[in-house]
C-alpha cells in the first residue's frame, strides 16, 4: 500500500516544485511559503557528504556563527576557577568541584559546557557522564579555553552552532528559526555553507558534496542547486 502524503506536504506542494532543485535565495522563499506548524519550527541545511565515516582523518564537524542569532535559548555551564567572571558573561551556572558533584550525582541540565584548561583535569572524573551526552567541553569546538568569558559569550550571544558528521556521512545545521526574516535566514545559510564547504578534509578525493537541502521541522527538504558545491 502506498504510503499517505500528509496535509502539510499536499499544500507545500503546491507552493513549489518539490523535484526541482533552486538556488539559495530561492530555497529560502520557497520554505517561507510552506505551511507553518503552530510552533516557531527549527530550520536546518542538510547535507550528504561523499567521505568515507569511518575513517577518522575524514571526520567532519565544525563550529559557524550565525550572523543573525540561531533563535533558540542555550543553557551554558562554565567549568571554571573564576565562576564570577563566567555568570557575568552570562553564564546560566559557572562553578568547579560544586558542579562536578552536581553532574556526578546525575545533573546535566544544560546546553553547552565551557571549560578551561586547568578544570579539564577535574572534569575526567565526569567523562562518563558527560561524553555519551555531548557535552564534554572539547579544545576542536571551542569549548576548551582560557577566555571562558569570551566563550559564553559567544555562545549566548552570537548564534553559535556546532555540527557534526554521523555515521553514514549526513550533516544537518540549525540556521535558524521560521519566524526569522528571509534575509536574516539567508545570512545564516550563507555562513553555514561557508564553514561546510571550508571543512573538506584534505585526504577526500571523491566528490565532497553529493547533496544539499534546506527544510523546517515539520516541512519537506528543498533541494539547493549542484551549483553551489559542484568544484568540491
Amino acid at each position: 500500500m502506498p504510503k499517505k502524503t500528509s496535509k502539510r506536504i499536499q499544500a507545500a506542494t503546491k507552493v513549489a516544485d518539490l523535484t526541482k532543485s533552486y538556488g539559495l535565495s530561492e530555497a529560502v522563499a520557497v520554505l517561507a511559503k510552506f505551511p507553518k506548524a503552530k510552533f516557531d519550527e527549527t530550520v536546518e541545511v542538510q547535507a550528504h557528504l561523499g567521505v568515507d565515516p569511518k575513517k577518522s582523518d575524514q571526520m567532519v564537524r565544525g563550529i559557524v556563527n550565525l550572523p543573525a542569532g540561531s533563535g533558540k535559548k542555550v543553557r551554558v555551564v562554565a567549568f571554571t576557577e573564576n565562576p564570577q567572571s563566567a555568570l557575568e558573561a552570562g553564564a546560566d551556572h559557572a562553578g568547579l568541584e560544586d558542579l562536578i558533584k552536581k553532574v556526578n550525582e546525575g545533573w546535566t541540565d544544560f546546553d553547552v559546557a565551557v571549560a578551561t584548561p586547568n578544570a579539564m583535569k577535574s572534569l575526567r572524573n565526569v567523562a562518563r557522564v558527560l561524553g555519551p551526552r555531548g557535552l564534554m567541553p572539547n579544545p576542536k569546538s571551542g569549548t576548551v579555553t582560557e577566555d571562558v568569558v569570551g566563550a559564553v559569550k559567544n555562545i549566548k550571544l552570537g548564534g553559535r552552532v556546532e555540527f557534526k558528521m554521523d555515521k553514514t556521512g549526513n550533516v544537518s545545521i540549525v540556521v535558524g528559526k521560521r519566524s526569522f526574516t528571509e534575509a536574516a535566514l539567508l545570512q545564516n545559510v550563507q555562513a553555514a555553507l561557508d564553514v561546510l564547504f571550508k571543512s573538506k578534509p584534505a585526504d577526500v578525493k571523491a566528490k565532497f558534496l553529493t547533496s544539499l537541502s534546506l527544510s523546517s521541522s515539520q516541512s519537506p527538504a528543498v533541494k539547493l542547486s549542484s551549483s553551489l558545491y559542484a568544484s568540491l
